[in-house]
């Protein structure tokens, strides 16, 4: 055999391994798991993860009384929606601000609250399912070092707190947030504390979306609050 033969077949060879090379280095990867176990996909396209409907939103409004006062059911705006308040005395949790005013919406207000309070809001004819791209976004401010976290009772009444933190102290920030992206703990939702080092809960059917912030309030004028105005959540419904 001549040299150029031996080193044509040399070449020819390298160059089908780096074709088997490149081949195996392109092929997709499969998609990975989130936090809470649901699976991280593309959105729209043939095969991928699509973007579930919004859910519920609500953006509260002012009782005929006005002005600040405790929240009551009557504060909710949409119909379809159950108030629903935990921790401090409900007395504690305020609702303050004025339609059309972007300067001060109308929200719910922690800073009265002596213990931690928990705002929940309950769809009255079906539970929601969280998993996949299902998302939240809600409109937020806070004083001192005050972070509005998503908390969630699943259907089996167990309920979870997430690490997703958004708060800024100074302007009203609208934020939008993946649940498969959030860490969840228990969460004792009377007493106000986290019970667990992180777990995968099953969020294919929850049974009340709110918020906390973790901390009792300092009162009014800075210090330590959280204001939470419109919240719109997008997931699947699933009748009760």
């Amino acid at each position: 055999m001549s040299r150029r033969i031996v080193i044509t077949s040399v070449a020819a060879g390298l160059l089908a391994l780096g074709i088997a090379f490149s081949a195996f280095a392109q092929e997709p990867k499969p998609p990975a798991a989130g936090p809470g176990g649901q699976v991280k996909g593309k959105g729209g396209g043939k095969g991928g993860a699509t973007r579930p409907p919004l859910f519920f939103r609500e953006d509260w409004k002012q009782t005929a009384a006005g002005g600040e006062h405790e929240v009551v059911p009557e504060d909710v705006s949409n119909p379809n929606l159950e108030l629903k308040l935990y921790g401090a005395p409900a007395k504690q949790i305020l609702v303050t601000g004025a339609a059309n005013d972007d300067n001060n919406p109308v929200h719910v207000w922690t800073g009265t609250c002596e213990s931690v309070c928990s705002i929940a809001l309950k769809e009255k004819n079906n539970f929601v399912d969280l998993t996949g791209l299902a998302r939240i976004k809600w409109v937020t401010k806070v004083s001192g070092i005050h972070q509005v976290h998503p908390i969630l009772k699943l259907a089996d009444g167990t309920w979870v707190v997430g690490d997703h933190a958004d708060g800024s102290s100074s302007d009203w920030h609208e934020n939008e947030f993946s649940l498969s992206e959030v860490h969840w703990a228990r969460w004792d939702v009377d007493k106000g504390m986290s019970k667990s080092n992180w777990i995968q809960p099953d969020l294919s059917k929850v049974d009340e979306i709110g918020f906390t912030d973790l901390m009792a309030g300092s009162g009014h004028g800075p210090g330590g609050w959280s204001d939470v105005g419109k919240i719109e959540v997008y997931g699947k419904p699933v009748p009760r």
